[in-house]
């Protein structure tokens, strides 16, 4: 059975950071290609970033780019997520997911997702 667990989510005011971590188990962490996704309330959830399963590739959506940084640990079945210059419109339940499906944006490409961390941005 996989799973999927996000933790490193808090309360932080604008300008400050986070680091999130997802750690899996039940499937080849490094086979996978590892994605962040958020979903504010009221708003569909929505694609961040995510890490090639080799961790040579990152792909970015505009709102992370120069601010977020992922990063993984195949050792330790980890991927990390590094939010910078935080803004209080990141505030969202952010997902950890995997995929092999190579360089995917698409949610719908990702079969195994975590519970979510809250991340709360104030102003």
């Amino acid at each position: 059975q996989v799973h999927v667990v996000e933790s490193g989510g808090g309360l932080v005011q604008a300008g400050g950071s986070l680091r999130l971590s997802c750690t899996t188990s039940g499937l080849t962490f490094s086979r996978y290609d590892m994605g962040w996704f958020r979903q504010a309330p009221g708003k569909e959830r929505e694609f961040v970033l995510a890490l090639s399963w080799s961790g040579q590739n990152t792909y970015y959506a505009d709102a992370a780019k120069g601010r977020f940084t992922i990063s993984r640990d195949n050792a330790k079945n980890t991927v990390y997520l590094q939010m910078n210059s935080l803004k209080p419109e990141d505030t969202a339940v952010y997902y950890c997911a995997a995929s092999l499906v190579r360089g995917s944006y698409s949610a719908e490409q990702y079969p195994y997702w975590g519970q979510g961390t809250q991340v709360t941005v104030s102003s």
